[in-house]
């Protein structure tokens, strides 16, 4: 059984599904889905559309260079079969696996390691913005362990003056 790769977004294409067109000078492209082949054929770069793998590699979202992406590799090469070989690349992949998946695992964690902070910044500036949405400013007053903690938000008040009763 063999697992091709989509010619636009790069997952792989299973045995009798996707879409496979063959250009005039012999060319195989191969499509997962009727969305990759429909982009294809409105010329689109797959490095410009944002869902494709290869707009992930070129704009650093995804690992690019590893070197466990070397036995993915298609080979057009025929290989002799040896037993022993095969049994010792069948126990390798699953140690390969695990190691690629510890890199990635990294590499996100590596991206995301500013990602904290400008949530955090974000959401106190929304807080600052709109806190009378959230609690009129006197009950804020009034119990300051409505306000969210670690955060010092800036409330204006708002001088309300009673009328007084009318006399008859």
């Amino acid at each position: 059984m063999r697992l091709e790769k989509c010619w636009f977004c790069s997952s792989t294409v299973y045995p009798g599904h996707g879409i496979q067109f063959v250009r005039n000078d012999a060319k195989i492209f191969r499509f997962c889905r009727s969305k990759c082949h429909k982009n294809f054929k409105m010329k689109r770069n797959p490095r410009k559309v944002k869902w494709t793998k290869a707009y992930r590699r070129v704009h650093g979202k995804d690992m690019t260079q590893d070197s466990t992406f070397e036995f993915e590799r298609k080979r057009n090469r025929p290989e002799r079969y040896d037993r022993n070989l095969a049994e010792s690349v069948l126990k390798a992949i699953p140690k390969i696996d695990k190691i690629r998946v510890t890199r990635e695992e990294r590499h996100h964690k590596n991206r995301m390691k500013g990602n904290k902070e400008k949530l955090l910044k974000e959401a106190v500036k929304e807080l600052e913005q709109g806190i009378s949405l959230v609690k009129a400013p006197s009950v804020l007053q009034q119990d300051p362990s409505l306000t969210l903690p670690k955060i010092k938000v800036k409330v204006s008040q708002q001088q309300s003056e009673e009328t007084p009763a009318m006399e008859e």
